[in-house]
């Protein structure tokens, strides 16, 4: 990919939580839950319907359409977090409030974050180094590294 190709995947978002965060990309196809989806011990997707049952979650920068329920996902996410399983960071199309309490959560009772971004997730593919930052105005800057 040329510089010029990978400048135009930079773009503004905005965050559910804000923080930074840098990693390889793990792009999904079909929406998680993390209640039943992923496993909070190993950061492994584990349901068996899921397209990408088998990947890791772990130190990835998620990016996916939106989460999938259930209310149950928040508190995964959250000990996942603790566990040090969870992805770096998770960028969705849509705002998921389920996802942002389990951040939430784990950032309040354990002080460790985990940035939660809104954004145009076309271009980015399973792989891309990505880097979750915050630029001048507070808005999230989602960009390939």
């Amino acid at each position: 990919m040329s510089k010029q190709d990978r400048q135009a995947l930079d773009r503004t978002g905005v965050f559910q939580l804000a923080g930074e965060a840098q990693g390889s990309a793990l792009v999904l196809s079909q929406a998680l839950s993390f209640w039943g989806g992923v496993d909070a011990e190993t950061g492994d997707i584990i349901d068996h319907s899921h397209p990408a049952l088998g990947g890791n979650v772990a130190g990835r920068i998620l990016v996916m359409a939106s989460g999938r329920g259930s209310s149950s996902s928040s508190s995964v996410l959250a000990e996942a977090i603790r566990r040090g399983t969870a992805p770096a960071g998770i960028i969705l199309e849509r705002p998921d409030p389920i996802l942002a309490v389990g951040a939430i959560v784990a950032e309040f009772l354990y002080d460790i974050s985990m940035p939660l971004v809104v954004c145009d997730t076309s271009g980015i593919v399973s792989g891309d180094r990505i880097a979750i930052g915050i630029n001048e105005d507070a808005q999230a800057m989602v960009s390939l590294t």
